[in-house]
């Protein structure tokens, strides 16, 4: 069964920053690849830093490596927020995951939010 993360309304969801250490495949709609760095991530999105922007509103298939296992889902392409030298930073929402991509996801959050309250570095998430 597929789950559509929904956005609370007056709450954000927790992100957890990733910095440069964990890359994710994004496929376009076209059929192109393109590979990113996954900076923050959530169970409602997260920031990529592309080396050239996407467009607004295009739906890619985004996959990751978290200790829980891959995580695979479709997203929406929101508006970049930052160029820089080496590329772009630029949000994504989820509009798609399977219940077990979902769960490998929330399970790898968790696990982060758990060790970071301990004081503990975190490996949830892996290249």
């Amino acid at each position: 069964m597929t789950h559509f993360p929904q956005p609370h309304p007056t709450r954000r969801a927790s992100r957890v920053q990733l910095g440069d250490s964990v890359l994710a495949a994004i496929r376009l709609e076209d059929g192109r690849r393109t590979k990113a760095k996954l900076q923050s991530v959530s169970v409602t999105g997260g920031l990529l830093r592309l080396a050239e922007s996407l467009a607004q509103g295009d739906f890619v298939e985004v996959a990751f490596q978290t200790q829980s296992g891959p995580v695979h889902g479709m997203a929406e392409v929101l508006s970049p927020m930052r160029s820089m030298p080496d590329g772009v930073l630029q949000p994504f929402r989820f509009v798609a995951l399977e219940d077990d991509d979902h769960r490998r996801l929330r399970n790898s959050l968790d696990h982060v939010a758990m060790r970071s309250a301990l004081g503990m570095r975190s490996g949830a998430f892996s290249t």
